[in-house]
């Protein structure tokens, strides 16, 4: 009787896909990259993992032919399958977001009115239009949005944004945000019990992944004499850990630090006295 298998499915080129391999190989799940290929299978880990196109990941998890993926949230909205996000991702970040000419006096959403709107994700903008109470003109096409004003088929655009860089080169402003988008892992309703249990080990990986991008390890020396007011400033993952140096009245403190408070904290440790400070990346981080 074959093994189970848990079946994943990620894009096979684009803005996610190179991302998507290195959360996969950062949990340590060893597999061939998918040039030119559909499927391949994790050397270590109940794995199969499909090369799909990015718009098709949310039907293919509908359908159980995949059990879970990785796709933008703005492909699961704009689709619209039965599907259930399990875990945001932290890379993919965008916006779906309207533009208008630079060069157009730009009032509010009213100015949309009968206007004629190019994008590639037409339900998510008719439901924007909806809540705002508006009339427009939606033309559905794919691929090149930012051109359709230049070119006389719309008045604005409604398109996925990272830096704005591509908007300003064709002569657009951003002027409404419809959507904050970001990758996430989805997975199909009715997992059986087999997937189930390999998707939760999954997920205790790329969690521990997660964790360890955003914290710092540090080391540093103390003097005895303020260890107490130092130690107050590492809580860590529990409290620091604290060993003597072989120079009388300095002790070595080892810790955990956010990254969004590391600069602040390092800051205070020196005004402290601490020296010597070493920061260190963690790679995987359990608790």
């Amino acid at each position: 009787m074959p093994s189970t298998k848990l079946k994943i499915a990620i894009q096979k080129s684009g803005r996610l896909y190179d991302d998507s391999l290195k959360l996969l190989k950062d949990c340590g799940i060893d597999f061939k990259d998918g040039i030119n290929k559909l499927k391949t299978e994790a050397d270590n880990f109940p794995m199969e993992v499909f090369f799909l196109r990015d718009d098709d990941i949310p039907q293919y998890v509908e359908d159980a032919v995949a059990d879970i993926g990785i796709v933008g949230e703005n492909v699961i909205y704009e689709k619209n399958k039965k599907v259930t996000v399990m875990e945001k991702l932290g890379f993919g970040k965008c916006r779906l977001s309207v533009a208008v000419g630079r060069n157009e006096r730009y009032d509010g959403p009213a100015y949309l009115s009968n206007k004629r709107i190019a994008t590639t994700y037409p339900v998510l903008v008719s439901g924007f239009l909806q809540k705002k109470n508006i009339i427009a003109e939606i033309h559905e096409i794919s691929g090149s949005v930012e051109i359709a004003p230049g070119i006389g088929l719309a008045d604005a655009i409604a398109d996925l944004v990272s830096s704005g860089s591509t908007l300003f080169m064709n002569g657009l402003k951003e002027v409404e945000t419809i959507l904050h988008s970001e990758a996430v892992l989805i997975r199909h309703p009715n997992l059986d019990a087999g997937r189930h249990e390999i998707l939760e080990k999954l997920l205790f990986r790329i969690r521990s992944v997660h964790k360890a991008r955003h914290t710092k390890y540090i080391l540093l020396n103390a003097p005895n004499a303020n260890l107490k007011e130092i130690i107050s400033l590492l809580p860590g993952m529990k409290s620091p850990t604290v060993l003597p140096l072989a120079e009388p009245g300095w002790s070595s403190v080892h810790s955990v630090v956010n990254e969004n408070e590391f600069w602040d904290i390092i800051e205070k440790l020196k005004s402290a006295g601490a020296q010597g400070i070493l920061v260190v990346p963690i790679e995987k981080m359990i608790l």
